[in-house]
């Protein structure tokens, strides 16, 4: 008998990486909270008007600090240096929105966002644009401004907001 191995850990960084999006998951995120001004890592306009390309790197470039808010939805095949940025940009000024997998567990999500961002739990798949399936894992909006932490889930789709962010 064979078995054949399946399962987020044995297709690392294999998976399609750039994904926009959709309208449907941001209309009620800005309506929570705001105008989002930036899209920190887009190969084309998507979230808004104005976004750091691939070309530009956004992970070696300045973010934008306080005149905004940025939206991140990161590659996932190493989200490490995209949550550390987040952290160092927010200690600078910057209000970051970081949209990734639930990875609770992960080095990067326990020294970079816990102690630096208020982490929303998404309850409902969110299905990226152009594809027919929600994404396959749970997925968590994290909070990066200045003095914010804690948990609280949300359902998007419908609006009801469940927890209290701390400082």
């Amino acid at each position: 008998m064979t078995l054949a191995l399946s399962g987020a850990g044995f297709h690392r960084g294999t998976s399609e990486q750039d994904v926009q999006t959709p309208r449907d998951l941001l209309d009620p995120i800005e309506k929570r909270f705001g105008k989002i001004t930036i899209d920190l890592a887009a190969s084309e306009p998507n979230v808004c008007e104005h976004y750091y390309s691939p070309e530009l790197d956004s992970l070696a470039t300045p973010w934008p600090l306080s005149n905004g808010l940025c939206w991140l939805n990161p590659p996932y095949s190493n989200i490490e240096p995209w949550a550390e940025k987040c952290a160092a940009e927010m200690r600078k000024g910057a209000r970051i929105l970081l949209l990734v997998p639930a990875s609770v567990g992960a080095n990067w999500f326990q020294r970079h966002v816990v102690p630096n961002a208020h982490v929303i739990e998404l309850m409902g798949r969110v299905k990226f644009v152009g594809h027919t399936q929600g994404f396959p894992k749970d997925l968590v909006l994290c909070v990066f401004w200045a003095g914010l932490t804690g948990r609280s889930s949300w359902r998007w789709r419908g609006g009801m907001f469940a927890g209290e962010a701390t400082r």
